[in-house]
């Protein structure tokens, strides 16, 4: 297998996931700077750099973890370069770069297309600029559908351009598992617990960003092509098990809390168990009160958030698919076969390498880093553990930690939303800047575990 390199310059050669974390990177402080601006806050002045930074990069990851209310802090200006900076962060920089190319009657080159793949995750070259066609169509289709559903509802309760910029705000928000809100004082949705409408429209938009782009695809195709890949059966069969599983216990759980579930009628206790379970999936919008949850609700949440969304998609986490391949590894190993099988079919070994590396990189970051903010911030463990999960998996739930935080803890839960957003394999690339592979092979011997 060739390693590819992009040139920019003499001297200076990337890779694609190099560029891919850079063009994230670059983002981000552009989305910094603007939001450091005294027009871009309501108090007309200027936000600290670590604020801005910390929004920004909460933005552009589509997390959802704020330092300062967005509702009542950010003005217009400052809402709108969120709502573009949760786009491009959605979408994806370099998905937007092509699609403008595209417009302009450019050709994509190799290495942008190389970087596309990184970027949606993709097995191969082939098709990659159709897909990235398809993946901005799918996005405004939903978006607007959303959006239109959202503006409708709400158009007697607010003023008409206020009940547009709300719904197209929810629908973005939603759709790239952002977890923003404008309802002011870190409330989130909680205004909205009863609320059928709300609850679908946002839920529905959720589910469709999480399941990736190229399922998405794939599902709009099946009435021609009447098949669907394994990729496709795996990641809906386990958003759907982790749906029904985390609302029924939820359920169980808060019903008998009189902080959440306990007086509520049971039509809203199903809706809000349901909507609960949906966003720890990286979405970040709840409409029950977090911090009063029950300790084995909030340990439950930390495990859908580590689990997080499906690869190609606007959430974080280790992924469905990585989820799966690591449970069928422990069934494979049980039964003593040899290769991962799954609807008929065999899992190559260096995927099932892939995703036992990401899920150790992924469980040594979020226990290195909530032992380092145990250790500055005044927080008790199931808390931290909870707010570094929730960076990693780019969910956006909070215990309300994250208005506390330092600096020093600002700037961890940055860099952990950004490896979240990325994944922790790719930036581990990225910074090991070469890939380089070893034809000597070694004789075998074995060693003793378990």
């Amino acid at each position: 297998m060739r390693t590819f390199h992009l040139e920019l310059g003499p001297r200076l050669r990337l890779t694609p996931p190099q560029v891919l974390v850079l063009s994230f990177a670059a983002v981000i402080l552009v989305g910094a700077v603007l939001l450091t601006l005294p027009v871009a806050s309501c108090y007309h002045k200027s936000t600290s750099f670590i604020d801005a930074l910390f929004t920004a990069t909460s933005a552009v990851c589509v997390t959802g973890l704020v330092v300062v209310d967005t509702g009542t802090y950010w003005s217009r200006f400052g809402q709108v370069v969120l709502l573009s900076l949760i786009q491009i962060g959605g979408l994806g920089f370099m998905t937007i770069s092509t699609l403008a190319a595209i417009l302009l009657g450019r050709r994509v080159m190799l290495h942008q297309r190389l970087v596309i793949q990184e970027a949606l995750n993709q097995v191969s070259l082939e098709g990659v600029v159709r897909l990235t066609k398809a993946v901005v169509a799918v996005t405004i289709t939903i978006e607007a559908a959303g959006a239109s559903c959202l503006a409708w509802y709400w158009w007697d309760k607010y003023p008409s351009g206020e009940a547009i910029f709300q719904g197209l705000f929810y629908a973005i928000s939603a759709f790239c598992n952002a977890g923003f809100d404008l309802q002011g004082n870190f409330m989130s949705l909680t205004y909205y617990q009863g609320d059928l409408v709300v609850n679908l429209v946002i839920s529905i938009l959720i589910i469709l960003g999480g399941i990736g782009f190229a399922v998405i695809v794939e599902l709009l195709n099946w009435p021609h092509t009447h098949r669907l890949s394994l990729h496709t059966h795996i990641v809906l069969d386990t958003t759907i098990l982790l749906i029904i599983i985390g609302s029924l216990f939820i359920l169980a759980v808060e019903s008998q809390n009189p902080a959440t579930l306990a007086f509520a009628p049971w039509p809203e206790r199903l809706l809000s168990s349901y909507f609960q379970a949906v966003t720890p999936r990286t979405a970040g919008f709840n409409t029950l009160p977090v911090s009063a949850m029950r300790p084995a609700t909030l340990f439950f949440l930390v495990i859908l958030m580590f689990i997080g969304a499906s690869p190609a998609g606007t959430g974080g986490g280790i992924k469905t698919t990585t989820f799966v391949v690591l449970v069928m590894n422990v069934v494979s190993t049980i039964s003593g076969k040899e290769r991962i099988e799954i609807r008929e079919r065999s899992i190559p070994p260096l995927l099932v390498a892939k995703s036992i590396s990401i899920a150790l990189l992924a469980i040594s970051l979020i226990v290195a880093l909530t032992l380092v903010l145990l250790l500055s911030e005044d927080s008790d463990l199931l808390t931290t553990l909870f707010e570094v999960t929730s960076a990693f998996g780019t969910v956006g739930l909070t215990m309300g930690l994250t208005p506390k935080l330092s600096v020093l803890g600002r700037l961890i839960i940055a860099a952990l939303m950004f490896t979240g957003r990325v994944g922790p394999l790719t930036l581990a690339v990225a910074i090991a800047q070469r890939q380089r592979q070893n034809h000597l092979g070694y004789p075998e011997e074995s060693i003793v575990v378990g």
